[in-house]
């Protein structure tokens, strides 16, 4: 298959959208960003806005920066203003574009070749934000990396994975999805536990692949594998819950209750999913399932309490409803009732009117006669 290349003249992101048909914006700052080489010692805004750029520092090898997916080890030393050292990490991994990092690496990474050192400033809405990071990041402030992209590997084939790797990835993505909804992130949140469910769910065949050498999963592994499956679905099912995707949530919380139908966890959070729906008696009865399971769980008592009230409030708008209708039916029927008299009444009186003007007709005939 012949190579192509760009034609002199042309550049990288009108080959990209005339010759591969992919719509490329030029002019955005991402966009440029990615396509553009980045000169040493010249400082690029990323994202245009101020709050990400990049300085490279020493030149990597052209044409190796990472894909989304691809596996990425790079060391890193991040500082405050001030010069105090408040990361460092000699060999981090992380899989690129799943927020495995602050969310500014993520995307100052994907523009470094291997073996480019870089330093990154990272505005505080991509760093570590308001909420800053326990004693050592303070709230609301920048951070600048010093980054050496040290390797990259291709994203691995998941089928191609042994069990206890695949559990290992899933579970690091799972504790980085609890690590955002700490920080009331939540979409980031579902972003990492979809991730974790990828690799958390058994191969379609029962083994690891047509080339795979292991062996095929045990019962004791596939036990393993959907117990941490369905905790990652009840962690997601309260991220949704936080974003106000019910039904995506009661879909989540669905499937561990179809594995574990007395898991306590999910049983509480479809009964919280259900009052948020307006379902009061479904969330009552819900929960009062899962108060027998454990009765002396205060969450539960909570809001089983709050929601036997809006239940009663249900209960009578629906007798008040009742009554209205039933009131409506009697009035209606009064109301045809009196209709039907008043119609007997003037076709009563409209016959004795023709009945009155014939006799009288009659009787001025006869009197016409006589007095002839």
């Amino acid at each position: 298959m012949a190579e192509d290349k760009i034609e002199p003249g042309n550049t990288q992101a009108e080959f990209i959208k005339n010759e591969l048909n992919f719509d490329v914006d030029p002019e955005d700052p991402l966009t440029k960003a990615s396509l553009e080489d980045h000169p040493e010692n010249e400082w690029i805004d990323i994202l245009g806005n101020g709050q990400l750029k990049k300085k490279v520092l020493k030149a990597g090898k052209a044409n190796t920066r990472p894909s989304r997916g691809d596996i990425c080890k790079a060391k890193i030393t991040g500082k405050l203003e001030n010069g105090t050292i408040v990361e460092q990490e000699e060999e981090v991994t992380f899989q690129l574009g799943d927020v495995e990092v602050v969310q500014g690496l993520d995307l100052a990474v994907a523009l470094m070749d291997i073996g480019e050192e870089a330093e990154v400033e990272v505005a505080s809405r991509f760093a570590y934000g308001t909420l800053g990071e326990k004693d050592k990041i303070p709230s609301g402030v920048t951070v600048w990396y010093t980054v050496e992209l040290k390797d990259v590997e291709y994203e691995p084939e998941i089928e191609s994975l042994a069990v206890n790797q695949r559990k290992e990835m899933g579970n690091k993505k799972r504790e980085r999805g609890n690590w955002w909804i700490r920080r009331d992130e939540p979409t980031l949140a579902i972003q990492c536990y979809r991730r974790a469910l990828d690799f958390l769910s058994p191969s379609k065949s029962g083994t690891l692949g047509e080339d795979a050498v292991q062996e095929p999963e045990s019962d004791a592994e596939m036990q393993a594998l959907l117990e941490d499956r369905l905790t990652v679905y009840n962690n997601l099912a309260a991220a949704q819950l936080k974003t106000q995707a019910y039904e995506a949530a009661l879909k989540s919380v669905e499937n561990v209750l179809g594995c574990q139908p007395q898991n306590i966890k999910a049983l509480f959070r479809k009964g919280k999913i259900l009052h948020l729906k307006g379902e009061h008696l479904k969330a009552y009865e819900t929960l009062l399932h899962a108060q027998k399971l454990v009765p002396q769980n205060k969450a539960i008592q909570q809001e089983l309490s709050v929601i036997k009230i809006k239940t009663v409030k249900d209960a009578d708008k629906e007798k008040n409803l009742y009554r209205k209708m039933l009131g409506t039916k009697k009035e209606n029927a009064d109301a045809k009732g009196e209709e039907k008299k008043d119609r007997k009444i003037k076709t009563t009186t409209i016959a004795w009117s023709i009945i009155g003007g014939t006799i009288a007709a009659a009787v001025g005939v006869i009197a016409y006669k006589l007095i002839s």
